[in-house]
């Protein structure tokens, strides 16, 4: 049992790989449908597949910041200004390392790296709900992380992707008592996007509460306190690192990159802004279809972080998935966005990865199945429609 008193599934020591198999051959299973599927809607619209994976939206923006730098700015005609300093650095190195050491270029890059990171974030998911759970739920949660009507993004040459890999292993760290290695993880994750504070705040409580539950019961020499304080020391150190540098390019001080959000018309104002919005769809119609259909999403979201809790998810994981839909509710700009900025927040799929464990093999997988080709196709229309800004 772990100083977090995580329960323990006992389990045949196999291979770490070999026990994650079904999960991802599952992942891969689906996300190689909902390629297929994107790949012939958009040949049908005559649309680039590729374009829409690897060179639209923030692709464009990682890009560039891999390409020159950070200093782009684009002023728009009402005075806003979106920089590319709202960008964390992690993607855009690791395009800028990839670029340089083959052909490719830098969107294929990036593409290359989300391919090799969507697969990594789905074992971390695995190696998480098995901790926790056991494998049948583990393959289950992965499934329905890949079902995600808005899955799609695991495949673009966005962030998300790595930032989930470095989380989900990142909470498996901690969860398992590594403690360094999570601080680690950690503070990557704080450099890939600024929802990395959610995997800091679930490393420091739960390292915060095995301080006060253990006491006097450390065993000489101390070795796991200390183990324990510098990861807490490491994991915030990605993040922070970036935001003062922010600052200090800027000239704006500690808060620079706060500015820095504000030119994209973006902060945290509790959820006021969304209120707002959801409030004007529900005055005409047929908006109002798109409103309740949006106050349905939210409620399923806070209904899933409430059975998370009664069915006691580890702290971590209740601190992680709160914060994360925290961020992505109370900001105040790109509404639209949100689905995909919740996609993080794995542990609140466990509840229906327990419902869809527990039915027989045939119907979970005719259920997954069915999922999974309304998610292909829902993923297809929307990429090649308004898209994830």
């Amino acid at each position: 049992m772990t100083d977090l008193e995580t329960p323990v599934v006992t389990r045949p020591r196999t291979g770490a790989l070999r026990r994650a198999a079904p999960a991802l051959l599952g992942y891969v299973a689906v996300r190689a449908l909902g390629l297929i599927t994107l790949a012939v809607w958009s040949a049908a619209r005559g649309k680039s597949a590729h374009t829409l994976l690897s060179a639209r939206w923030d692709s464009l923006w990682y890009v560039r910041v891999a390409d020159l730098g950070y200093g782009y700015e684009v002023r728009l005609p009402n005075g806003d200004v979106h920089s590319n300093l709202a960008f964390f650095p992690l993607l855009p190195w690791l395009e800028r390392l990839v670029h340089a050491l083959s052909p490719l270029s830098y969107a294929d890059a990036g593409l290359l790296v989300s391919t090799l990171a969507s697969p990594a974030a789905a074992w971390g998911i695995f190696a998480v709900a098995d901790h926790v759970y056991g494998a049948r739920a583990g393959v289950c949660a992965v499934l329905v992380w890949a079902l995600l009507p808005v899955g799609v993004v695991q495949s673009m040459a966005y962030s998300e992707s790595l930032f989930t890999a470095l989380a989900a292993w990142s909470l498996y760290a901690v969860l398992t008592g590594r403690w360094l290695t999570a601080g680690l993880l950690a503070s990557l994750a704080g450099l890939t996007r600024p929802v990395g504070a959610a995997v800091v705040a679930a490393l420091w409580v739960a390292a915060i509460t095995s301080f006060v539950r253990e006491r006097s019961a450390l065993p000489a020499g101390g070795a796991p306190r200390w183990r324990r304080a510098l990861g807490m020391l490491l994991a915030p150190l990605g993040a922070a690192g970036y935001v003062l540098w922010v600052g200090h390019r800027t000239g704006d001080g500690p808060l620079g990159y706060l500015d820095v959000q504000a030119g994209w018309r973006n902060g945290f104002d509790g959820g006021y802004a969304f209120a707002r919005f959801v409030g004007d769809k529900l005055t005409s119609f047929p908006a109002a279809l798109a409103g309740l259909a949006i106050l349905v999403g939210v409620a399923l979201v806070i209904w899933l972080y409430v059975v998370g809790v009664r069915q006691g998810q580890p702290l971590p994981l209740l601190v992680y998935s709160g914060v994360v839909v925290a961020l992505a509710l109370c900001a105040s700009s790109y509404f639209g966005s949100k689905p995909r900025l919740l996609m993080p927040a794995f542990p609140l799929l466990l509840p229906l990865a327990l419902a869809l464990s527990r039915l027989r093999t045939s119907r979970s997988a005719l259920v997954a199945g069915g999922v999974a080709v309304a998610s292909a196709v829902y993923g297809a229309f929307w990429l090649n429609g308004s898209g994830p800004p």
